[in-house]
């Protein structure tokens, strides 16, 4: 599901919405897997609301940014961002199974985003990797790398098997809870190295999506030598509540996947109707902790606008009041952070 008019004939949208100013601007992508989980009895289902466009994407403030994280502040080569001494981004891809609707790379995301790199820029961003005997760990994003297929997984995994200095991969992905059938022998042989670790985020922000199909795909990951971690997106609407939270952690920790970064939802264009505030997320954060095991206890994170990297906003990193923050990222710089 692809277009506005699939939308409509899926009665997910009224005809004549408008949502076709939505379309223009940003990409829409529901698979079967995440319609069969929408509830159409429900106006404000958890899972639509994270799939299905709406017309508050076209309302923006002037704190939203292109580039919320500043991803293009630290990429030293199209593809590569090295934002941190030890690891990388390696963005190969940058289209998706879904879009989601509070995505913070949506500007570069989807069929008129940036695409996939060319072999002549993949070779450089490897080449860059191969330079940097700091890097120990390669972080594979995107858009979503396991959109590649298994072939082309098992190239780009061969080539970093030969740089010694890397010896953690990892995958950041939707596909295990929004296409679960992509994750197959083929696949989970590919995402494997000689010589390397491999990790998988599985990236779910709703106890429902973790689906018997899901569960099957987490066992293959897990019985191919793959450790599974979490991270989830705090969206109001979505997740903004203990129990939910709670439920999705706990669903996270049932299936031996560690929970890890539940983010901070950030400063992308016409997203501020899922934004919740620093306070309700602490507190949220605050209550898990005497609700639920330990085990259970994701890290609650926020992007530096600008670039500088993530801070534990659940503890000491961020301090301040009604809305006006002051944020040490992780070499003890402190930035301003106000929320619009």
């Amino acid at each position: 599901m692809k277009t506005i008019a699939d939308l409509e004939a899926a009665n997910l949208a009224p005809l004549d919405s408008g949502l076709s100013r939505v379309a223009d601007k940003y990409a829409i992508g529901i698979t079967p897997s995440v319609l069969e989980l929408i509830d159409r009895d429900d106006p404000n289902d958890p899972i639509a609301r994270q799939f299905v466009p709406t017309l508050d994407e076209l309302v923006t403030t002037p704190d939203e940014r292109a580039d919320p994280i500043g991803d293009l502040t630290h990429s030293p080569v199209e593809g590569i961002v090295h934002r941190y001494p030890d690891r990388v981004l390696l963005k190969a891809v940058h289209v998706c199974p879904v879009y989601c609707r509070f995505c913070f790379r949506r500007e570069m995301v989807g069929p008129q985003g940036l695409g996939t790199l060319s072999g002549a820029q993949l070779d450089a961003a490897i080449g860059y990797i191969a330079a940097h005997s700091e890097i120990w760990e390669v972080i594979l994003t995107g858009g979503d790398p396991l959109v590649l297929s298994p072939r082309r997984l098992r190239d780009l995994m061969e080539r970093l098997a030969g740089i010694a200095h890397v010896k953690i991969v990892r995958f950041h992905t939707r596909v295990p809870v929004v296409e679960p059938e992509r994750i197959d022998a083929d696949m989970v042989a590919a995402l494997r190295a000689s010589g390397k670790v491999t990790y998988l985020a599985v990236h779910a922000n709703h106890p429902r999506e973790l689906t018997a199909a899901a569960r099957a795909g987490f066992e293959l990951l897990m019985a191919g030598g793959i450790a599974l971690i979490s991270q989830s997106v705090l969206l109001k609407g979505v997740n903004d509540d203990v129990d939910t939270l709670a439920a999705l952690m706990r669903g996270f920790v049932e299936n031996r996947i560690r929970p890890y970064y539940l983010h901070h939802p950030d400063l992308a264009p016409g997203t501020g109707h899922f934004r919740v505030s620093i306070a309700e997320g602490q507190a949220l954060v605050s209550a898990l902790r005497g609700r639920i095991s330990g085990l259970c206890q994701p890290i609650y994170v926020l992007d530096i606008p600008g670039g500088y990297g993530k801070a534990d906003i659940g503890a000491a990193a961020i301090s301040g009041q009604d809305g006006c923050f002051t944020v040490r990222d992780w070499q003890g710089g402190e930035h301003d952070y106000r929320e619009g």
